[in-house]
């Protein structure tokens, strides 16, 4: 394993995206247990992503417009429904002390929130193929870093979560600053589907 592809990974790893929104805001609703929850489920969202670039289905992607776009707007859709949901949501980020959301169910909307990315099959389709030396054995070198990148996800989102869940109770009396952090929230939400929306191939 290289220093460079560890670095690199832990650089796209730690940059605030749709995983990493989720999972603090889940952190700062629900407590630890459920922002680690929400970072298997987006850990896991990355799965099919891998199995495309090892498996070479992303240059499907990469050739077909009609695919990349209906999977990239599918995307943008999601992340607009995440958004909306939490501004109209007055319990989106109020922080529960009673029945807390199933851990099925944040799976689930982590597992969507990364698996609805097109743009990341492709980045793997470019990122792990630079780092494989050996042709006679790339897949199961392709294996290994996808690995390694999972784990470096998971552990990297479950900090954000946890530290988020370390700040909940600050808010529990301050219903002002829950109203603020939905709408940072749900406004992040809406610039990420922008984004994706103004992606290309």
């Amino acid at each position: 394993m290289t220093t460079e592809f560890l670095l690199t990974t832990l650089i796209i790893v730690a940059t605030p995206g749709t995983g990493v929104i989720y999972t603090l805001a889940a952190g700062l609703a629900r407590g630890a247990r459920a922002s680690i929850v929400a970072a298997v489920g987006c850990t896991l969202g990355i799965v099919p992503h891998m199995a495309a670039a090892i498996t070479g289905l992303a240059a499907l992607l990469h050739t077909s417009a009609v695919a990349f776009q209906v999977l990239k707007y599918v995307g943008v859709a999601y992340l607009l429904f995440m958004a909306v949901s939490t501004l109209r949501d007055k319990d989106a980020l109020a922080v529960e002390e009673t029945a807390p959301r199933s851990a099925a169910r944040v799976i689930v909307s982590g597992v969507l929130v990364n698996l609805l990315n097109p743009k990341l099959t492709l980045f793997f389709f470019a990122f792990l193929p630079q780092f494989v030396t050996n042709q006679a054995h790339a897949s199961l070198r392709m294996l290994e870093l996808s690995a390694v990148f999972m784990l470096v996800t998971f552990a990297v989102f479950a900090l954000y979560g946890v530290f988020a869940a370390a700040v909940r109770d600050r808010l529990i009396s301050r219903p002002g600053v829950l109203a603020w952090m939905r709408r940072v929230f749900g406004g992040a939400f809406v610039a990420l589907a922008g984004k994706l929306a103004l992606t290309s191939r």
